[in-house]
């Protein structure tokens, strides 16, 4: 082998080694919404296939509060935001009794909540820290499904990263020292439904999408001071749909997804790349990142999934630029898993199940119900050539890929579940109503 060649060799095998320990770190980490790849997919991960009350827990605590967002894996420690209510009324507020009659029954609280981040060992559930972001009244109420801890968190570069929507943006380090917050003020959701949109950190900037009644807006900030580098206003009504970030052309791309229009941002200072139709209302699924493309949808008051190039620039909604579109089936709170190639998701808010070839946008399985789960609202989640899939009434079926319906186990716990799972390691995490589950051999 001549010198060169010797050179190469050693620089190939030094790039893949350390590419593999970083794929590797990643698959013991959860940290943010979706995942270390914000797809869903956890890579290198082979949590449980079976697990009971009695069987697979290797802790189970109760988070008091409450809370919906997905529990946060980072190194030896787990984060999860929670919402407690004080009972301390203030007495310049309405009564709930006293209000008028919303839809859905929504009420605006009168009294005192905190809003606080809790940090526990991963090893055995024991708190570590707790902190209250802040103790206030909330402005306005939120359905009786959602909560005012809806939001997941985000680590990143050593900081949790903590957005409780109107009650402010926060900052941590590890061990629950405060280094900066922000008001961002609040907003206005249609009907009172509450917020929930995630916050996504990338390159040294925190991003934060908020689409409501009111004037919607993206927001860029510093991850290190919470200054604002760029606002742009958004015309756009209620969504929730958490952003992704994609890179191409030596830009990076915020990709958010709205009832109006997909839209990708220039992250460095906020000016439109390209934008893109056809998604139907109350966008919530978050979009998914596939190569030089993105895969978004929607799934109320109709149903909508699309697969647009990042590669382009303006208007695409009628430049024939959209690879391929279906109008049915999909999710309208859950947000999608891509996995091996393909595309998997609900319709609308029930078990039924149905799986793309998210390059071709083929059909693999159409509309298949999934027994004994009716409602879910949290997302799925792959690993370890499996998929997992939680119902509201806390079953959850671990799915083989396949042109047919394929139930590998069927795992109940005693629980209501509305929170994403998070698979870190060989774990997998799922946080009911009142308890979080380490779920491990």
């Amino acid at each position: 082998m001549s010198r060169t060649a010797f050179l190469v060799a050693g620089i190939v095998f030094i790039l893949g080694f350390f590419i593999g320990s970083y794929d590797l770190l990643a698959a013991e980490n959860w940290a943010q919404w979706r995942g270390v790849r914000n797809t869903g997919f956890a890579e290198n991960s082979r949590p449980p296939v079976s697990w009971s009350e009695e069987s697979n827990i290797r802790w189970k605590v109760a988070i008091d509060g409450s809370g919906s967002s997905t529990p946060i894996i980072y190194g030896d420690r787990v984060f999860i935001l929670t919402a407690i209510d004080t009972g301390i009324v203030d007495p310049t507020r309405a009564k709930p009794e006293d209000q008028p009659m919303r839809v859905f029954g929504i009420k605006h609280p009168n009294t005192e909540h905190q809003f606080l981040t809790i940090c526990l060992d991963r090893q055995t559930g024991q708190e570590l820290w707790r902190e209250i972001a802040v103790q206030k009244v909330p402005h306005e109420g939120h359905h009786g499904d959602n909560d005012f801890a809806s939001a997941s968190p985000v680590v990143h570069d050593n900081k949790v990263f903590v957005w409780f929507g109107s009650a402010g943006l926060f900052c941590y380090d590890l061990d629950g020292l405060l280094l900066w917050k922000r008001d961002l003020g609040e907003v206005k959701m249609g009907a009172a439904l509450g917020e929930g949109c995630s916050p996504v950190v990338h390159n040294g900037r925190v991003i934060v999408v908020r689409d409501h009644q009111g004037q919607s807006s993206i927001e860029a900030l510093d991850s290190s001071t919470g200054k604002t580098y760029w606002k742009k206003h958004r015309d756009e009504g209620n969504a929730w749909a958490t952003p992704v970030i994609a890179e191409y052309g030596g830009r990076v791309q915020v990709i958010t997804c709205a009832s109006n229009l997909v839209r990708s941002y220039n992250l460095e200072d906020g000016t439109l790349i390209w934008q893109c139709g056809g998604l139907t209302g109350n966008a919530t699924p978050c979009p998914i990142l596939d190569g030089s493309h993105v895969i978004v949808m929607s799934g109320y008051q109709g149903h909508s999934v699309m697969r647009i190039p990042i590669t382009e620039e303006g208007d695409l909604t009628d430049a024939d630029k959209v690879v391929w579109k279906h109008q049915r089936g999909t999710p309208y709170v859950p947000s999608p898993v891509l996995f091996d190639g393909m595309l998997f998701y609900n319709q609308s808010n029930q078990g039924i199940w149905t799986v793309l070839d998210a390059t071709s946008g083929k059909i693999v399985m159409d509309r298949t119900r999934l027994p004994g789960i009716s409602n879910m609202y949290s997302s799925p989640v792959a690993a370890n050539g499996r998929i997992y899939v939680t119902g509201r009434n806390g079953l959850t079926l671990v799915l083989k890929p396949g042109t047919n319906l394929s139930i590998e186990s069927s795992n109940r716990l005693d629980e209501r579940f509305d929170a994403s799972p998070s698979i870190a390691g060989d774990e997998l995490y799922l946080r009911g109503e009142k308890f979080l589950y380490c779920i491990a051999k």
